[in-house]
């Protein structure tokens, strides 16, 4: 295993002994995983505190009719709070986490998520500080959800997921996971944007032809 590459993403890490290195060592259980593996589910006993080398994690909630809202996504040098409440609080999932890409990462168990926890000051402010940031995020979500229009959201998350050639490669139910609505209500906004000149509309793909024209639209209260 390279310490140093763990390091790297999670400086907090960077202050242990040789001591505790070699004890991190052989706690941290590294895997390597393709996109679209499911790491946990709601109801199952918690696995450990993962550490994301790279890749990106997608962390999101679905009601029993299916619907799903993307909760949050977790990046290298950060890690997933519903995790850490769950070994906290000794309680199953209550929540899915699939990779969205190829992923590098390692799991602390329980025992060793709790050792560090007590004994290494920058892991614990690591895990608090990923609390606070996540509960603003939440906060945020849950307003946009509850209070601010679709098309709004809609344009917002068009100019996030953009590439550099205005693709955007997802499909309308997966646009309606991420605003937690109803591919049915996402694409009657889609159809309008794309009577407004602002997106083109194609097979597993929507491409923006007219940036400012959402530009304008996200900016909007």
């Amino acid at each position: 295993m390279n310490l140093r590459a763990w390091q790297n993403a999670y400086p907090m890490l960077g202050d242990l002994t040789t001591t505790e290195l070699t004890w991190l060592e052989g706690a941290l259980q590294v895997m390597s995983l393709p996109a679209q593996q499911r790491l946990f589910s709601p109801g199952q006993a918690c696995k450990g505190f993962p550490l994301l080398l790279d890749g990106c994690i997608k962390v999101s909630r679905s009601s029993d009719s299916g619907r799903e809202i993307v909760l949050y996504r977790v990046e290298p040098g950060e890690s997933c709070i519903v995790s850490a409440a769950c070994l906290g609080s000794h309680q199953p999932y209550n929540a899915e986490a699939i990779t969205e890409t190829h992923c590098t990462l390692g799991i602390l168990d329980a025992k060793s998520f709790d050792s560090l926890m007590c004994r290494h000051a920058p892991f614990r402010e690591f895990v608090f500080g990923l609390f606070m940031g996540r509960m603003g995020s939440l906060v945020q979500l849950i307003d946009e959800v509850a209070f601010q229009r679709l098309d709004l959201r809609l344009a917002r998350t068009l100019l996030q997921l953009m590439a550099n050639d205005g693709t955007v490669s997802r499909s309308h139910q997966q646009l309606a996971d991420e605003l937690g609505s109803v591919r049915e209500m996402v694409s009657r906004v889609l159809k309008h944007f794309e009577h407004s000149g602002a997106v083109q509309l194609g097979r597993q793909q929507i491409r923006v032809i007219n940036a400012q024209r959402l530009q304008e639209l996200a900016a909007q209260s």
